[in-house]
């Protein structure tokens, strides 16, 4: 089981990999803004628990664990920020999706997740929604 900093370190490699070929320690260490040491000992815990290949100074490769685990993590970023659009939430997106990503369980993500999906399928629903919450805020 991952820490949530860990989460991010893994999420932030995964995302370099989409679009790089080397993936380097400074890189991870500017995206988080996080000092090289620190980088550097997550490193080491995510290589340990078999998510990544690094060697000290080396490049960073992603195991076929780590890319499962990556892409996964990317997606779940990328659910809560469109149903916290569904909701008609008025917050910074990807600041609430970060901070909501790390507490809810797997079984609160697929209900997230089936919702979305229902609500996409439905637009007559999500219209009605939308409609709510116009007169909601009409009546504030």
């Amino acid at each position: 089981m991952l820490s949530p900093s860990l989460e991010d370190y893994l999420e932030e490699i995964y995302r370099f990999s989409l679009t790089l070929d080397i993936v380097r320690v400074t890189d991870i260490s500017h995206r988080l803004n996080v000092a090289l040491p620190s980088v550097t000992k997550a490193l080491y815990k995510l290589r340990d628990q078999q998510y990544i290949n690094y060697e000290r100074y080396g490049e960073i490769r992603l195991t076929d664990k780590g890319r499962e685990t990556g892409s996964y993590l990317v997606l779940r970023n990328q659910l809560l920020q469109e149903f916290l659009g569904l909701i008609c939430s008025k917050c910074n997106f990807v600041a609430e999706a970060e901070a909501m990503e790390h507490y809810l369980s797997t079984a609160t993500i697929d209900a997230i997740k089936t919702l979305v999906e229902f609500m996409k399928n439905n637009p007559s629903c999500q219209q009605a929604f939308e409609d709510f919450m116009f007169v909601k805020a009409n009546k504030e």
